[in-house]
């Protein structure tokens, strides 16, 4: 993005700047995001665990299942060791979390979920009425997108739900994303859907 309207949002954040976003704003967004597909978001909605809680707050939910790797690095003792290096990062699919998001929105109190694609009424409705707002990912770009990634935090539920699905806690910068669900009901997916619904009639005829 190279927008000079394009804004940068700095996580944690406040609500009243996220509720001063509005569909269409181009972000950059650095701070803390989660990483959570299925398998995490079923889990925090049934068993709601508390260790999460300091984890998510104020963070940006991302749905995706990262490539990570183990690089080598030299401590400053001069010991050998290794650290999590994030290979590939592009969002999945959203609109399977839908069933869960709205209660994990309430539960954690996230800013935010990143995403593709676009989440349905339920999730519209946590977003205005908690103050968060969901950011439009680019599909396919996994690779460029790693690249904001500046470190590894830490991983959780590793070894119970695998690399793709555990909780891969993020330090970003400069993640480039779009509104396209903000805090007053908007949203592009729903404008997108009725326009081409509209479109389909005419040239159908009816």
């Amino acid at each position: 993005m190279t927008s000079s309207n394009v804004k940068d949002i700095v996580l944690p954040t406040t609500e009243d700047t996220l509720r001063s976003l509005r569909i269409g704003d181009e972000v950059r967004l650095s701070g803390t995001v989660v990483t959570a597909r299925d398998v995490a978001h079923k889990f925090m909605v049934e068993k709601k665990p508390d260790f999460l809680r300091p984890v998510l707050q104020g963070a940006v939910i991302y749905h995706c299942g990262p490539i990570v790797r183990r690089v080598p690095e030299t401590g400053g003792g001069g010991q050998a060791g290794s650290r999590w290096e994030i290979v590939a990062a592009g969002p999945t699919t959203s609109s399977r979390e839908e069933p869960y998001q709205a209660d994990v929105i309430e539960t954690y109190r996230v800013a935010g979920v990143i995403g593709k694609g676009g989440m349905g009424e339920k999730t519209s409705a946590a977003l205005q009425r908690f103050g968060a707002v969901y950011f439009h990912a680019v599909g396919g770009a996994g690779t460029l997108l790693a690249r904001c990634v500046t470190r590894v935090r830490d991983v959780l539920m590793l070894e119970e739900f695998g690399s793709p699905e555990a909780f891969w806690v993020l330090e970003v910068a400069d993640f480039p994303a779009v509104v396209t669900m903000d805090s007053h009901g908007g949203s592009l997916h729903r404008e997108v859907l009725k326009t081409s619904e509209a479109r389909l009639k005419r040239l159908l005829g009816s």
